[in-house]
């Protein structure tokens, strides 16, 4: 139900799957899993799958810290889109990715959960793109010590927090990454 006319295709979108982001990451291995899972469905489904990769000064280009996890591989042809905000969408070409490619429907998995998670479902929804989060497919670190809930109930309040999330005209929620489907919206 994307408000992005001419655009019925979905995607999946792997936010910042990268050696350094996850590597305290709670549940990382089952969530890396999901991902791998998530990205064979996509791809026998023909659906783009679009990665995602943070640079900063913690996660500089062409370092082990900023590479994507050895469990996953971008496949040739994969967009691989670099960011520096939380938003996957700021200041990225992530929406000419998408539109060449006729996508209105996003289906997102990660990390952090708390940060660029977030903020990427936020800005899907509010350029119109439908956008589900895949609830067992993203993570976070443990940021208790800075007064954080611990990362499981992070995680647990972003799947909750956006399984109700709504908009006009457009479509929100999460499913598992057995629901997840990657046909036309």
């Amino acid at each position: 139900m994307t408000m992005l006319a001419g655009r019925p295709h979905t995607a999946l979108l792997i936010v910042d799957v990268q050696t350094g982001v996850v590597a305290g990451g709670f549940a990382r291995d089952a969530v890396v899993a999901n991902i791998a899972r998530l990205a064979q469905k996509a791809r026998e489904a023909r659906a783009a799958v679009i990665w995602v990769r943070h640079e900063s000064e913690e996660f500089v280009p062409g370092t082990d810290a900023w590479a994507i996890v050895p469990e996953l591989s971008p496949q040739a042809g994969e967009p691989l889109i670099d960011k520096r905000y939380g938003d996957a969408f700021e200041a990225t070409d992530l929406e000419s990715v998408l539109a060449e490619r006729g996508i209105g429907r996003l289906v997102v998995a990660g990390a952090q959960s708390d940060a660029c998670i977030r903020s990427t479902l936020h800005g899907a929804l509010v350029r119109g793109y439908d956008t589900i989060l895949v609830a067992d497919a993203h993570t976070t670190e443990d940021m208790t010590r800075w007064g954080a809930p611990p990362p499981d109930q992070v995680v647990a309040h972003t799947n909750l927090y956006w399984k109700y999330q709504t908009a006009p005209g457009r479509i929100a929620g999460t499913v598992t990454t057995a629901e997840a489907q990657f046909g036309p919206s």
